[in-house]
């Protein structure tokens, strides 16, 4: 049987680790080096790292911070955040990535997909959209950070990021970020349903039933998390936590 990967997603932001609501209200997490111990500890299927200010700041990911993750982290990991030239993925593979996650270059300009996947292969390429509902319940997508609207849909920009043989898309939901209440389940049905590539669920996941939800009626491949595997309890106290093999299963046979 088909088991989706389940993956963590640690938000950088000035080289530290925080977590947000809805794009904003970024509470303090702590350390990532640390945070890679401990998901090595609990043996994460892979992690994603994002680095929130990059694109508006308009810099680089810190390469230094990508080294450290690469010589302590066990498991395949992906960086994001302000990814704009080919010479930027070759730096990241270089210190560890095993891939990287566009986001506003690609919607501004896809022909980068296609580039960056010819170079490096689809397998390292990842696309990552970010998607907001208006009140009369139409989804668009949004860029650098949830703050520029685009022309797409979802569906629309999906179809046009597998025909520039991206190798993997995560689809996630602005609306429902950090808020816990479980994953937007018609927008990633939507998109399993007009790409053939694997698509990650992202986005409000608080439950292992969230990601059983995600995975028997969104189709998603992979069920990524932010807020689920870095705060315990109704007060959300940050604690470190990954599913064990048991209540992996749960996902799975629900």
């Amino acid at each position: 049987m088909f088991k989706p990967r389940l993956i963590p997603v640690l938000l950088l932001r000035n080289n530290i680790l925080v977590k947000s609501v809805r794009f904003s209200k970024h509470n303090y997490i702590g350390d990532p080096i640390n945070a890679v111990k401990l998901f090595n500890d609990l043996q994460a299927d892979e992690l994603v790292f994002l680095d929130i200010l990059a694109t508006k700041e308009k810099r680089n990911i810190p390469i230094e911070i990508i080294k450290e993750i690469g010589e302590e982290a066990n498991m395949p990991f992906a960086v994001g955040g302000g990814i704009y030239s080919n010479k930027q993925i070759q730096a990241y593979i270089k210190a560890g990535a095993e891939k990287v996650i566009l986001s506003t270059h690609a919607a501004a300009n896809p022909a980068c997909i296609k580039e960056a996947a010819e170079e490096f292969g689809s397998s390292t390429i990842a696309v990552c959209i970010d998607v907001k509902k208006n009140l009369l319940g139409k989804y668009t997508v949004y860029t650098q950070n949830g703050s520029q609207k685009t022309q797409y849909t979802p569906s629309e920009f999906a179809q046009i990021v597998q025909e520039n043989n991206a190798g993997e898309i995560i689809i996630q939901s602005i609306d429902l970020d950090g808020t816990m209440k479980g994953y937007d389940i018609a927008l990633i049905q939507s998109i399993s349903k007009c790409v053939t590539i694997p698509v990650v669920a992202l986005g409000g996941a608080g439950s292992l039933q969230h990601m059983h939800q995600a995975f028997t009626q969104g189709y998603a491949n992979g069920l990524a998390a932010g807020s689920m595997f870095v705060y315990h309890g109704s007060n959300k106290g940050v604690l470190i936590n990954y599913p064990n093999k048991t209540e992996r299963n749960l996902i799975f046979t629900q």
